[in-house]
């Protein structure tokens, strides 16, 4: 009730910061649609890379699918949920396998930017207790939430609902935390860098936003699509004043207070999160629909807007410059090596591991096709070997690196809220020059298999295109690393520039606005122009400190006056050409399939297999679990004296279950298992220049040979769609949920939306 009659105050609180939030962003528009047409017009590109780059990396697979417990908070029960990740990494939990495979609708879809993944109850709880001062269970009192496994789950959000599950063992709870992390790190990249006009333009818009409320630094919970980091901006000043007016009056125990206070904040989150939408929506159709003008006005005057811009820059220069760089070298300059050394080992270290793994995956293929066979094995292996950068579970090595990333004081010194921002840009980096490696060697394999006379031409022809990938791998990821430690550089110490500066500058950038001719002014803002002068000032030191870092070669950076020849002219042309699909063109089956088997047989990228060490505590009938109605429900068949014919709700239940499991398992005759997975925030944009580079090839360091496990068998799977799978699902009926019935407990037969 209390929640309703702030109703009103939040949508109107929620349209107060939209509303400044939109101004904003329209102005942002105009500079990002000149930036961009003058980028079009001259050019001035980096180096080119020399890694092909695939355009659709995940079609037709899956990332995972697989078994796990959710706590349902509706009836305070555990229920097996048949879990899968497609391949645009939402969840979507079924209420079993067979659901799936029927094509039945998902029990819950959830897009999970913006959550942590939490191993323990107990940090779960720490953050709870957190959200709502003052409400603390006591000591011997039961939590707000019991697990009836060691091995928990947990997806912690700021505002939104959380998500509870757990498994059975150590090394299932391993891999499914490596799989929720892929999730979240791809959906808090949510913004697409593609579109080279709106993303800078909401990017620069939610920056000079928080700095107009004396917010500077790194953001958390710039995650999402734009529509949720819209809704993360308003509950950032939302919640405390909630916080302030609804806390007092919960009532109850410690535990309800905190589970009601979840709820809420959850329910104000979706109404805020409907409320953005739309009104967001509405800006950018008003800035789409101007956007013809303001092109053309650009391109018909690009050379007035230029000069216009440069007189301005040139009188702020004179004005700010001395006292930012006094600034630069009293509280920056001394700390610039620091911040370098300190993101530098992890990264690198990270980027080294992923030349490790790509090396050691083709090298056990090769391997196995001496000792197993040739052409056939060869395309077994590359179905697996062209997913190596999504597969989760692999590719955690890699990623782990840069869990080492600490700034310690420097993090106090420069108002560097979380390093997450630089781990998590650091980590798709990672993916993407894996996916390049990958996507160049099986388009230069594929190129040459024409030619190749038996299984010896193979294996050889295999290690030369690798020494080859390698080379450019090195060349690619040593320019992709300097890239990203000049933008980490920038985005730690603009900020704080910006805030030493402030009071000496800012009030006194007004009288710059009459400089610019009112034709232009949608275009050139004195703010903007500001910034690029404080950034001019600490340019220079960074360039020199990443130079100089490359000149050590210990990191294995290539120096910027080195540029490495296409050695391959042709070889971006074929990287145009038709996706390779090995399975079809080897496979020797000429008929297509029907487009419902197709659906059915997606591949998957983390295969599953049957783990004696996962057993559930309980046989889950499938047929019994489908929904009330289903045309499907059938009657139960006797049941076998060896299978337990119902799953447990409670906690204890499960855990009784789980000690008869531990005695009884050994003489199951069913011998039933629970499929397995194999062990295995954008930054801003900164316009760096770039020198030309030059190639020192460095050897591809040789590693033993090892043997690769035999494939498993897949788990069937069907494509999913975007709307299965709650990557742009927006809550409360928009557009792209589900149906939703009023009733979504367990017992309905709805559908829990996250968007």
């Amino acid at each position: 009730p209390c929640l309703t009659r702030l109703c009103s105050p939040i949508a109107e609180k929620t349209g107060k910061v939209l509303g400044e939030f939109c101004r904003c962003y329209k102005e942002q528009y105009g500079v990002a649609l000149f930036n961009s047409v003058r980028y079009e017009i001259e050019g001035n590109g980096g180096p080119q890379a020399q890694l092909l780059h695939r355009k659709v990396p995940l079609e037709d697979h899956v990332i995972y699918s697989g078994n796990l417990f959710q706590y349902i908070e509706e009836n305070k029960k555990w229920r097996n949920r048949f879990c899968v990740v497609p391949h645009n990494y939402g969840l979507v939990l079924y209420e079993n396998k067979l659901a799936y495979e029927r094509d039945l609708p998902p029990r819950v879809l959830v897009n999970s930017a913006g959550y942590k993944i939490l191993t323990s109850v107990d940090q779960y709880l720490e953050l709870v207790n957190s959200s709502l001062p003052g409400v603390t269970p006591k000591s011997g009192h039961s939590p707000i939430l019991k697990c009836p496994t060691d091995f928990p789950l947990i997806l912690w959000h700021p505002y939104a609902r959380h998500y509870y599950f757990c498994v059975m063992t150590g090394k299932e709870q391993e891999k499914w935390r490596a799989v929720f992390q892929d999730c979240v790190r791809h959906c808090n990249n949510g913004i697409s860098e593609d579109s080279k006009v709106e993303a800078p333009a909401f990017t620069d818009a939610v920056r000079m936003y928080r700095q107009s409320k004396e917010q500077y630094g790194t953001w958390d919970m710039l995650c999402g699509n734009e529509t949720q980091v819209l809704s993360n901006l308003v509950m950032e000043e939302l919640l405390p004043e909630l916080r302030t007016t609804i806390g007092p009056r919960l009532k109850g125990k410690a535990q309800e207070r905190q589970r009601t206070w979840i709820q809420i904040s959850d329910a104000v989150y979706r109404m805020v999160y409907e409320q953005t939408k739309a009104q967001y929506d509405a800006a950018m159709a008003k800035c789409e629909q101007e956007r013809p003008q303001m092109e053309s006005t650009i391109r018909t005057d690009m050379d007035q807007i230029i000069t216009s811009k440069e007189h301005l820059a040139s009188k702020i220069r004179a004005f700010v410059l001395p006292k930012a760089e006094v600034c630069v070298r009293n509280h920056v300059q001394p700390y610039i090596s620091s911040i370098l050394e300190a993101l530098m080992t992890p990264t690198s270290q990270g980027f080294a591991e992923v030349r490790e793994v790509f090396f050691k995956e083709v090298t056990d293929m090769n391997m196995n096709i001496v000792n197993e066979g040739g052409l056939e094995k060869l395309v077994e292996y590359m179905e697996k070997l062209s997913h190596l950068a999504f597969h989760p579970v692999k590719m955690q090595s890699c990623y782990e690196k840069m869990d080492q990333l600490k700034l310690e004081g420097l993090q106090q010194r420069f108002d560097v809220s979380s390093t997450s921002v630089f781990k998590q840009r650091a980590q798709i980096h990672m993916r993407q020059q894996m996916d390049d490696a990958v996507y160049t060697f099986e388009t230069l394999l594929h190129q040459e298999l024409g030619k190749l006379q038996g299984k010896d031409d193979l294996c050889k022809s295999i290690q030369r295109i690798l020494e080859r990938v390698l080379k450019k791998y090195d060349y690619d990821s040593s320019t992709v690393r300097k890239k990203f430690f000049r933008e980490a550089l920038l985005q730690i110490t603009i900020p704080f520039l910006l805030k030493k500066l402030a009071p000496t500058c800012k009030g006194e950038l007004a009288k710059f606005q009459e400089l610019i001719f009112e034709d232009f002014a949608s275009f050139i803002l004195v703010e903007n122009t500001y910034e690029e002068v404080v950034l001019q000032s600490v340019m220079k030191d960074i360039m020199q400190a990443v130079k100089e870092a490359a000149v050590q070669r210990k990191h294995n950076l290539y120096r910027d006056s080195m540029v490495m020849h296409n050695s391959d002219p042709n070889l971006h042309l074929l990287g145009e050409g038709i996706p390779i699909d090995w399975g079809e063109e080897y496979s020797g089956q000429p008929e297509a399939e029907p487009a419902a088997d197709k659906r059915r047989r997606a591949k998957q990228v983390v295969s599953v297999i049957q783990d004696d060490e996962g057993v559930l505590p309980y046989k889950v009938d499938a047929e019994a679990l489908l929904q009330p109605g289903s045309p499907e429900l059938r009657e139960p068949e006797e049941p076998d004296p060896g299978v337990l014919p119902s799953s447990p709700d409670g906690v204890e239940e499960i855990r009784e279950a789980l000690a008869k499991e531990s005695l009884g398992d050994a003489d199951d005759p069913s011998g039933a298992r629970m499929p397995q997975a194999v062990p295995a925030s954008p930054l801003p944009r900164a316009d760096v220049p770039s020198e030309a580079r030059v190639l020192h090839a460095a050897p591809a360091s040789p590693t033993p040979g090892a043997e690769t496990p035999s494939p498993s068998a897949g788990m069937a799977c069907h494509q999913s769609s975007d709307k299965e799978t709650g990557e742009e699902v927006a809550p409360l009926g928009s557009e792209c949920s589900p149906p939703q019935p009023a009733d979504t407990t367990e017992s309905g037969e709805g559908v829990q939306t996250e968007f």
